[in-house]
């Protein structure tokens, strides 16, 4: 019988990069497929790097079991409910043309990208379009006692399979003028957003990790439950974790030809604290060790060298659906139709390091972040915790 690993030292080990890994459970399996993600700014819908769990997974389904389990537009439903000590003035069963008849009045749009809170690298990232979750709670009526909305989405009638997580009700209804509240969505670039993807509506929270933004989402609950009930905390995780700022390396050819000029390439979200810049270190090496991440000494005394980010769109028209505005899209200045923020707020970009031209031998590369408080990746929080931000490292070779 073949070894059985934790997800953890799966993804320690780097596997389930370019691939699937499926890790069994007693009820249900999660299967992990990620990818580098393109470089534009928009991710097709059918190129995103995919986590799922579930046995069967959800997008998996076919025919009438999809009608059965309420994941087609037709048939989709969410039931809005009370429990523990919590009091709405009536229970709410919404229906898929009522959430788009909110979204005539409350239609929101958001570029996010996605990134799994134990993953290495991002997910991508799109357009994403729905009505907030604060204008579907108002269809409840008055409600009072309530601390917590916690949500879950389809996983085939099973609770041990049941996936969900939670925010507290100030972050459902109260958001900075610099935030964008968590939101019901039900399309992705300008289309319904796909099963795969978690249609045929999914939860999306702007400043978390991918577990917050549930998918195939059927239920909210109120409750005066104070405490988290995310299936992610079960795991060691911290539910509250914001994205992090956080700059990922593309992969790099294991032999490089002599007197090429050598340009590397990768990717950077700016998280909660911003994005300052994008900075590299290159230096010789004698080991032909695997490309872990690994905590090294010398990053403290070491020459780090400035990354060129990707330059935004001149004409947004070109990036985005043909029947969205850039004034439309949160973040963009309504006047202007440019981002107010470059990166964009829980957005990624893509970044160049031009190396030159090198001399024959082992090499080895990495890159890092530095947030707009001028704390380098994997500060101010390099715990696994709060999700994956080791400086990845890549070795390669410049041939004689």
């Amino acid at each position: 019988m073949a070894q059985q690993h934790s997800r953890r030292e799966l993804l320690k080990l780097g596997v389930g990069i370019g691939g699937i890994v499926t890790i069994p459970t007693a009820a249900s399996a999660v299967a992990v497929e990620a990818q580098e993600p393109p470089r534009g700014v928009l991710t097709p819908a059918d190129k995103f790097g995919n986590v799922a769990r579930g046995n069967p997974v959800p997008h998996t389904l076919r025919g009438d079991a999809l009608v059965q389990a309420h994941l087609t537009p037709d048939t989709w439903r969410l039931e809005i409910v009370a429990e523990a000590g919590a009091k709405i003035a009536q229970p709410v069963t919404l229906a898929f043309p009522a959430l788009m008849e909110l979204g005539k009045t409350h239609r929101v749009k958001f570029i996010k990208a996605l990134q799994c809170l134990n993953i290495a690298q991002p997910l991508g990232q799109g357009l994403w379009e729905g009505v907030p979750l604060r204008e579907v709670l108002r269809l409840v009526g008055a409600y009072s006692n309530v601390r917590r909305v916690h949500y879950s989405g389809f996983h085939n009638d099973d609770p041990k399979q049941i996936f969900q997580s939670s925010l507290s009700l100030t972050e459902v209804l109260e958001t900075p003028p610099w935030e964008l509240s968590p939101f019901l969505a039900y399309r992705l670039n300008g289309n319904p957003i796909p099963l795969e993807r978690g249609g045929p509506v999914r939860m999306i929270i702007p400043w978390a990790h991918g577990f917050k933004s549930i998918k195939w989402l059927q239920r909210l609950v109120l409750t005066n439950d104070h405490r988290a009930n995310d299936t992610y905390a079960d795991a060691n995780n911290d539910p509250e974790s914001h994205l992090k700022t956080a700059a990922y390396v593309d992969r790099v050819s294991e032999r490089l030809g002599k007197n090429t000029p050598i340009v590397l390439r990768g990717t950077v979200i700016a998280g909660l604290s911003g994005l300052k810049r994008v900075e590299y270190w290159l230096r010789r090496t004698t080991t032909k060790e695997p490309d872990l991440p690994v905590r090294d000494p010398a990053w403290d005394t070491a020459t780090w060298q400035p990354c060129r980010l990707d330059m935004p769109p001149s004409d947004w028209r070109s990036v985005l659906p043909t029947d969205v505005r850039p004034t439309e899209v949160w973040g963009f200045d309504p006047k202007t139709g440019k981002p107010k923020d470059w990166p964009l707020r829980y957005g990624m970009t893509g970044w160049t390091a031009n190396v030159g031209i090198l001399p024959p031998g082992l090499y080895e590369f990495r890159a890092r972040s530095v947030d707009l408080n001028g704390f380098a990746q994997p500060e101010p929080r390099p715990n696994r915790q709060t999700g994956l931000n080791a400086i990845e490292v890549r070795r390669f070779e410049v041939t004689v």
